[in-house]
């Protein structure tokens, strides 16, 4: 009985997984986002507003429409594309929020394949 009791505490205390996401304090600010893939580490540095955002990549400058779906859901379109990738909408979720970063997930939208990362506030 005592090791039942455990058991269920530990699962108890497990479930408590509601951690509160305050996602509009990451619509507006220049961040530091960081992806791995494949043991490969990507970082890009990129500032966002209501509307645009602009981010540096590999010395590449590239700029987005931005358009939020929800407080923690946004959808970001390439102005200015030069490829048929480029044109596909990306959709990145924010999963947590912390005091000064936060942890997402994005995928092209209409896909499945998904990737993870987190974009830490700089300014």
């Amino acid at each position: 009985m005592k090791y039942f009791s455990l058991v269920l505490l530990i699962l108890f205390l497990s479930c408590n997984s509601n951690q509160e996401r305050v996602c509009e304090n990451f619509k507006n600010g220049k961040y530091k986002s960081v992806i791995t893939i494949d043991e490969i580490e990507y970082v890009s540095i990129f500032t966002r507003n209501d509307s645009i955002q602009i981010e540096i990549f590999n010395n590449v400058i590239d700029s987005s429409y931005v358009r939020w779906v929800n407080d923690c859901e946004v959808v970001f379109t390439t102005i200015n594309p030069i490829n048929i990738q480029q044109k596909k909408p990306v959709l990145v979720k924010i999963l947590r929020t912390y005091e000064d970063s936060y942890d997402f997930e994005y995928s092209y939208v209409g896909e499945t394949i998904k990737q993870q990362g987190t974009a830490v506030i700089l300014e």
